[in-house]
């Protein structure tokens, strides 16, 4: 289970956050491509883009459950899509 408190700095702040658990497996990037980006002088992923949309939400809670490690993790925040903006 990723915790906050080892939460990545690259990580945009918000709902979603990768921690020091991430072993760089790619599975985030694949899933939700337009939130997850590789750090490549660190070998990590990282949220870089907070989700905004409902589709994005699902992408991101897909990766968060296919995560190997445990390494994605949702800091319980609601999230406020453009749709109900």
């Amino acid at each position: 289970m990723a915790e906050i408190r080892d939460k990545l700095a690259d990580n945009t702040p918000g709902k979603f956050y990768v921690d020091r658990q991430c072993i760089d497996c790619d599975v985030c990037r694949d899933t939700a491509p337009a939130n997850f980006k590789r750090n490549d002088e660190n070998g990590y992923s990282y949220v870089f883009k907070q989700s905004e949309t409902p589709e994005e939400i699902e992408l991101c809670k897909e990766a968060l459950d296919a995560c190997p490690v445990e390494a994605i993790g949702d800091d319980g925040s609601k999230i406020r899509t453009l749709a109900a903006a």
